[in-house]
């Protein structure tokens, strides 16, 4: 019982974090099944099933928080559905390609491409958005009235969907932790607007993704069964709470988080190589 118990709060806190920050979660959830498997399940859980199951989880973490997120009127579909337009399929294809890493291998990868999360993360908070005037210009007015303005190439953001997309897809983790950076330094997306826009993206490419895994077997139904639930609430949550404060404390302790876990994964695949 127990076990439930304790995936149902993983869903709720991964889901609440992502949603906060745009992450999507799964960058939590795939290393904690990975490394509890075990203590959940009695046998360890391998990395594709891990990748399989996150993506199906961040379906619901991400529709919850787009729902949210557009009642507020931040959420800029007409940028998300071109950012999916390269992402989406870039997804499938790195679900496809999830399989073909093994054991020390996924681990080591998904440890260094945390810490370079983390990195981006905490680079965020001392760089400020380029001064590039974009082809493409957008303005958006939110629930409270306040008038957003920023832009975009159509070329450079249909690259960035792709890249972010396929990294996804590989790891599983929404992409989130790459697109909301980009989207507020590059091409001067407000945070909150980033983050809701992001979830947008990841809500459409976590389904392409997830169906690929599905396909392909790596998805746990019954940890999904137990992750789901929670993921719904923290996704709703997350949102309320971003939407009421900066977030810049919840991000330090993500950063951190995310630091031990990649330093956690490295050192579990230099042992095991």
């Amino acid at each position: 019982m127990w076990e439930w118990i304790l995936l149902v709060l993983l869903g709720a806190l991964a889901a609440m974090f992502g949603s906060i920050v745009g992450l999507g979660g799964g960058i939590i959830v795939v290393p904690a099944l990975m490394l509890l498997g075990p203590q959940l399940t009695g046998g360890a859980i391998d990395h594709a099933t891990a990748v399989g199951t996150s993506l199906t989880m961040l379906i619901v973490t991400a529709l919850a928080s787009t729902l949210s997120y557009s009642k507020k009127k931040i959420v800029d579909f007409r940028s998300g559905l071109l950012l999916f337009i390269t992402s989406g399929p870039a997804a499938f294809l790195g679900s496809a390609l999830t399989g073909l890493f093994h054991g020390p291998a996924f681990s080591l990868s998904f440890g260094v491409f945390m810490l370079l999360m983390a990195a981006l993360l905490i680079a965020r908070e001392y760089m400020k958005p380029i001064s590039r005037k974009w082809p493409i210009e957008r303005t958006m007015t939110d629930a409270a009235g306040q008038v957003h303005t920023y832009g975009y190439g159509l070329f450079p953001l249909l690259l960035i969907g792709f890249a972010v997309g396929f990294v996804s897809g590989l790891f599983g983790i929404g992409g989130g932790s790459l697109f909301v950076p980009v989207m507020v330094l590059l091409f001067r997306f407000p945070p909150h607007v980033a983050t809701a826009t992001s979830m947008f993206v990841i809500f459409l490419s976590s389904i392409l993704g997830s169906g690929m895994h599905g396909w392909l077997g790596e998805i746990d139904y019954w940890l999904l069964l137990a992750l789901v639930p929670g993921a719904w609430v923290g996704g709703k949550a997350g949102a309320w709470i971003a939407s009421r404060m900066s977030g810049r404390g919840l991000l330090w302790l993500l950063r951190a988080t995310l630091l031990l876990l990649a330093c956690q994964m490295i050192i579990e695949g230099l042992l095991d190589l």
